[in-house]
């Protein structure tokens, strides 16, 4: 049993350090799976969103769920944009520019990926004035990206 664990365990790591992009088989792979990602991202952020605007009273305790939530998924969908993934089937809002100007894509990217982390701490805090800011934070970082490389409907 030791050994078909250690086998598993060893397959599993090997399959996470592939190359990201030799997950996706075709463009359209990819876009499913970024797209995915950024929905789930965005349904439990806008649920941190409810309570810090006071649509829905605060929950620390779901406040700290979504925002670990937002966290992980933030640094998903951004192996999905690699190269040959610009265009395929499934209709996207992505821009050209996301491929041109990978160094600024990437800088966004990371910056999200610090303020969701940053986010994910203030909501551990249970003080809602410490996530609204950290929120407000976050909620920055998205739009800097949208801006700039999402295409509006």
């Amino acid at each position: 049993m030791k050994v078909f664990a250690c086998i598993a365990a060893t397959a599993a790591l090997l399959a996470f350090a592939a190359p990201a992009s030799a997950q996706f088989a075709k463009p359209e792979d990819a876009i499913k799976y970024r797209q995915s990602s950024l929905t789930v991202m965005a349904t439990h952020f806008g649920r941190i969103g409810a309570m810090v605007n006071g649509r829905v009273p605060f929950d620390a305790k779901l406040a700290a769920e979504n925002a670990d939530i937002v966290s992980n998924m933030s640094k998903l969908p951004w192996a999905a944009f690699g190269p040959g993934t610009d265009k395929g089937s499934i209709p996207t809002r992505a821009k050209a520019e996301i491929w041109a100007e990978q160094a600024k894509f990437k800088e966004l990217n990371d910056k999200l990926v610090a303020e969701t982390t940053k986010l994910a701490a203030a909501a551990k805090t249970g003080n809602a004035d410490t996530l609204k800011a950290a929120f407000g934070s976050t909620g920055a970082a998205c739009k800097a990206c949208h801006d700039n490389y999402q295409a509006k409907l």
